[in-house]
């Protein structure tokens, strides 16, 4: 245990300003047990770091904390984890400030660590495949649980458009489906001829079975009635599970599979935005930087001197 450590177990109990700061944050916020340990832990990190120089949390400057959080990143400290402890960081200097314990915030100057954009999980065709496979299309609900996979796969469609979707938003003969998303926002998104036909199938053999007598809804629960978001998630869930899919799959990720397959194969980035439904091609310009990563993996894996 390094020195760093021993100071940093010693003032989790004995700091008075972090457990005044703390017991604050409970009485006015009613934050969680965990939240309060995470802000205790990133705030005593900090104390025992400035210790190690002869100064307290309270004595530190702008310089010094400029310094511990380029020491943060020098030990591999990753961004997200950096922004949290520098927002634990301003609360406390904040409340400092406030009950008059210090005249300036030395956080006041510090800029927040820019925070990269997460790639959305994505699937491979051949995971795709597997997944559509899973569902026992010999019974009703499996019938319509492959025919929903196909449309979600086809169309990008968020979970709550496609358990929403009524019969006469899906033009069978057209190939298309009239979506209503964001904002009350419609949009029109041609299906492929796989998931035209797994469709026409659940239509005219597997819906009525699982109907209640009269129902709009084009894909009914076990009850007859619209499925609710959970129901189709945890389905999604089993069928990767029995496709023997390790990756924690959703049916979101079959909609960042549905754009990412389309621009790796070269769509053009303005008509997949109109498909998705995103009302900023900001949003979809992240799938062209899928494409970009998964070339550079492949220059990596396979190129000689990648």
């Amino acid at each position: 245990m390094t020195h760093c450590d021993r100071l940093t177990l010693t003032m989790l109990n004995t700091n008075p300003d972090i457990q005044r700061y703390l017991d604050a944050l409970w009485l006015e916020r009613g934050l969680s047990e965990n939240t309060l340990q995470a802000y205790r832990r990133d705030l005593s990190q900090a104390s025992a770091w400035l210790a190690s120089r002869g100064k307290t949390l309270s004595q530190a400057t702008y310089l010094d904390l400029t310094e511990c959080l380029s020491h943060r990143f020098e030990a591999g400290v990753g961004a997200r984890s950096a922004a949290r402890w520098l927002s634990a960081l301003r609360g406390f200097y904040r409340h400092q400030v406030l009950h008059g314990h210090i005249e300036e915030d030395p956080t006041a100057q510090l800029d927040q660590p820019k925070l990269g954009r997460p790639l959305p999980k994505s699937m491979s065709p051949e995971q795709v495949e597997d997944l559509l496979q899973a569902p026992d299309t010999d019974t009703a609900i499996g019938l319509r649980d492959r025919a929903m996979l196909e449309l979600l796969y086809a169309s990008g469609l968020r979970i709550s458009e496609l358990i929403s979707l009524q019969v006469n938003q899906v033009n069978l003969r057209q190939g298309v489906v009239r979506v209503v998303g964001k904002g009350n926002k419609e949009r029109l998104v041609p299906m492929g001829e796989s998931a035209i036909q797994w469709l026409v199938k659940f239509v005219e053999t597997g819906r009525s079975e699982l109907l209640a007598g009269e129902g709009a809804v084009l894909f009914p629960s076990r009850r007859g009635r619209q499925m609710t978001r959970q129901t189709f998630w945890y389905a999604v869930k089993r069928y990767a599970a029995g496709a023997g899919i390790s990756q924690d799959i959703s049916p979101h990720t079959l909609r960042h599979a549905f754009a990412t397959h389309l621009v790796d194969n070269g769509a053009d980035l303005r008509a997949v935005q109109m498909m998705l439904g995103h009302s900023d091609l900001s949003t979809t310009q992240i799938y062209t930087h899928v494409a970009n990563h998964r070339l550079k993996s492949l220059v990596e894996t396979h190129h000689p001197r990648g």
